[in-house]
This record gives structure tokens, C-alpha cells and sequence, in this order.
């Protein structure tokens, strides 16, 4: 019997073992349907190879879909063709989703408001994708992300300057999504293909000299640490740079998920606080002061029960001197937290507007509404923080309170330029 190549086994191992964690844990039954993302290049091909070939042995259905985006011109003949691969691997459903197709989105990515051709594909993608799962029933839609691409994003993250969650990198689970090979290589992948005789798809896109440029005319971020960065690291510190890199996500996201849970944590008894206060008074006001410098303020910020008046009007209401007695790391990890819960837009919020929330709540002197990408306001009233729609901000500000709209004070408008 011939031996197995390595590199097939090593992207069924992986299949195998993801999948049978999935059974384990109870989010796949027997029977259960998956899908398979499949673009035709050798990383989605070496998946769906390996789904085809480990799934039924499992006792789970796999099937595929391929998304169209409409970058460029034959970008459909390519996801017709992986489509069909996928079908004579033996998965079914094996479909074409995109534009003027099956789930078409209309005008393919390019038709993403406010993103890049890169990020409006993105979002294409998934949504699509997702589709694809809800209308089949499928529990999981298998993505075909290795190693390589788990050290890329985490390069990037470092050079964005980002926290934690983005060093993270990406997650071997989130929801629907699933990425089985994150501990497999680039170039395991593309031998499983060549082994298996797949022709794999080259996408001029992910290329650093392909098509698609950023807006200064610049090779795209991805495509230029893949062709660039990475293999220049990996001369000047050895072949090990994108396992190093790949187990630096694995440690930030343990730190990240740690950190998430208690910034949770906080925000919950910040709300607690809240609710306590304005159940126990009944509407009748109270004031105390609460310090000054790295406290929540001077003797002149009180808490008062009328600012609960319009509870409707805020997402979000958090006792100032909760946040303000943690850790800045978890108080800034719950402000943001409470800034998306509000409305904000999560990937337009910068370090600069929750420096500006925390501000509120570490160097108030008495500074108006905090402005948030969304839109969102941030205002900080008698010992409370509330995080809301600007109209509902304006709405909510009594005529008598000191820190309304009308009051002088010093606008704090971090919005970025």
C-alpha cells in the first residue's frame, strides 16, 4: 500500500481532529451539515479535499459554496470551476454564490459602502456565506485560513499598533465561521493539491503587484507582508517566524478572552450601581462628591436620580465611580465594550474616542458630549456616564443640570479627522 504524502495527512489530521472536537462538544451531530468556502486556490481546495474525504467517515454531511465577488473580469468562470471541483470531491450542496447568481448582493463588492475593494470583498464574502448556511441548514462554514495567514494578521495588528484582540489574530471558532487549519502551513496546502492533482486557482488580487492597490496607489497591506514582510523575517530569524507568530495569536487570545470576561464583569456591576441607586431613591435626589484627579471629579459632580428621567433615551447608563475604581485596562476595555453596545461603529472606533470616554471619567472638568463614530454620544451627568444617540442626548439634558448643553464648559470632541 502506497504511504500517504504528508502533507495530505497533515490537512486531514487537522479536519479530523477539528470536526471530531465539534462532534465532542455537541455544536455538530451526526448528520449534521457543513460547508465548505471554497475559492479554488490551494489552501480552500486542500480543505474542501479533505472535508470531502473525512466527513462521511464521521457521519457528517459536507457540502461547498464558492462566492463570486465580481472584482475581475472571469472571476465567475473561477467559482463555476471551483464550484465543480467541489461537486467531483463528492460535496453536496456544491454551489456559485455572487453577483447575478445564486444569493446575488448585487454589483458584487465594489457595491460596499465606505470600504476598500479588499474590505467591501470581505464583507461580501461572509454575508454571502452566511446565506449559504442559513438557507442549507449548515451548522458551520469551513474557511480555509492557515498558518501563514494567521501570522500575516498578526503582523498587521503590530503595525496598526492595535491591543490584544487584534494580536489575537483569528479565531479557530466564531459562530457559524470555522477555520480548521490554522495550525496548518501554506505550503502543506499546496502540496496536498498537487498531490490530490488539483489545479489551485492563483489569485492575482493577493498579490502584491496585483490589480487591486490601496488609495495611495501602494500594494495592499496583506499581499505586501506575504510577498515581503514574512520572507524577510523569516531570513533574518530563521524558518520559525510563522510558527512563532501563529503561537503568539494563541497566547493574546487567551489574554484577550481573560480580559473580555472581566471587562464584562465590570460593566455589569457598573450597571448594577446604576439600577441600585435610582431604585433605592425613587426619584429623589442624591448628591455626594467623589474626588478629583485620578478619581471621578470635584465636589461639584454629584449624583443626582433626575438625570434617570428618560431611561429610554440612553443605550447604555454606567456609574462613574465603578469604572473609575478599576483598572485602566479593564475600564477602557468596558468603555469601548459599552460604546459599540451603544450604537457605536465598532471598526471606526479608535483609541482616540475611548481615551476621550475615559477622560469623562479620570480628568472631568466639567467637558461636553464625547463624540463616537456611529453616531454616538458619550455624556457624563451627576455621577453617571450615559452612552446614546446625540438626538437623545440633547433630549435628555434637563434645563436645570449644570452640565447640560447650555452651561459653559470646554468641548472635548475627539472625532477623528
Amino acid at each position: 500500500m502506497p504511504r500517504l504524502d504528508p502533507a495530505v495527512a497533515a490537512v486531514r489530521a487537522a479536519v479530523r481532529t477539528f470536526l471530531q472536537d465539534r462532534l465532542d462538544d455537541g455544536t455538530l451531530a451526526p448528520g449534521g451539515l457543513i460547508l465548505v468556502a471554497c475559492s479554488g486556490g490551494a489552501d480552500s481546495l486542500a480543505l474542501a479535499a479533505a472535508t470531502a474525504f473525512v466527513a462521511p467517515r464521521l457521519g457528517v454531511r459536507a457540502g461547498a459554496v464558492s462566492v463570486d465577488h465580481g472584482l475581475q473580469d472571469g472571476s465567475r468562470a473561477v467559482s463555476e470551476r471551483a464550484g465543480a471541483v467541489c461537486a467531483g470531491l463528492g460535496l453536496v450542496p456544491a454551489e456559485v454564490f455572487g453577483p447575478d447568481g445564486a444569493g446575488a448582493a448585487g454589483g458584487g463588492a465594489r457595491g460596499a459602502a465606505g470600504e476598500g475593494p479588499e474590505g467591501a470583498a470581505r464583507v461580501l464574502r461572509y454575508d454571502l456565506l452566511g446565506a449559504a448556511a442559513a438557507g442549507h441548514g449548515a451548522v458551520g462554514v469551513l474557511l480555509g485560513h492557515t498558518r501563514a495567514d494567521q501570522a500575516e494578521t498578526v503582523l498587521l495588528g503590530l503595525a496598526r499598533g492595535s491591543g490584544t484582540r487584534a494580536l489575537a489574530g483569528m479565531a479557530p471558532i466564531r459562530g457559524t465561521f470555522w477555520r480548521p487549519l490554522l495550525g496548518v502551513g501554506r505550503e502543506q496546502t499546496r502540496r496536498a493539491c498537487d498531490v490530490l492533482g488539483l489545479a489551485a486557482w492563483e489569485d492575482p488580487t493577493n498579490a502584491a503587484d496585483g490589480p487591486l492597490r490601496t488609495a495611495a496607489g501602494a500594494a495592499l497591506p496583506r499581499a505586501a507582508v506575504r510577498e515581503r514582510v514574512l520572507p524577510e523575517l523569516a531570513r533574518a530569524l530563521g524558518p520559525g517566524v510563522e510558527v512563532a507568530l501563529a503561537r503568539t495569536a494563541d497566547l493574546a487570545r487567551d489574554d484577550a478572552d481573560l480580559l473580555d470576561e472581566l471587562a464584562r464583569q465590570l460593566l455589569e456591576r457598573a450597571r448594577t450601581a446604576t439600577g441600585t441607586a435610582a431604585g433605592d431613591q425613587a426619584g429623589a435626589p442624591t448628591r455626594r462628591a467623589t474626588g478629583r484627579g485620578t478619581g471621578p471629579l470635584t465636589g461639584t459632580d454629584t449624583v443626582d436620580d433626575r438625570a434617570a428621567a428618560e431611561p429610554a433615551a440612553a443605550a447604555v447608563v454606567l456609574d462613574v465611580s465603578v469604572l473609575v475604581s478599576a483598572h485602566p485596562a479593564l475600564r477602557r476595555r468596558a468603555l469601548r465594550s459599552a460604546a459599540v453596545e451603544a450604537g457605536a461603529d465598532g471598526g471606526a472606533l479608535a483609541r482616540v474616542h475611548v481615551q476621550g470616554l475615559d477622560a469623562l471619567l479620570t480628568d472631568w472638568h466639567g467637558q461636553g458630549p464625547i463624540h463616537l463614530p456611529g453616531p454616538t454620544e458619550a455624556v457624563r451627568r451627576y455621577g453617571r456616564l450615559f452612552l446614546r444617540a446625540p438626538e437623545a442626548s440633547a433630549r435628555a439634558a434637563a434645563p436645570d443640570d449644570p452640565h447640560g448643553p447650555t452651561a459653559p464648559h470646554r468641548h472635548s470632541d475627539n472625532r477623528e479627522s
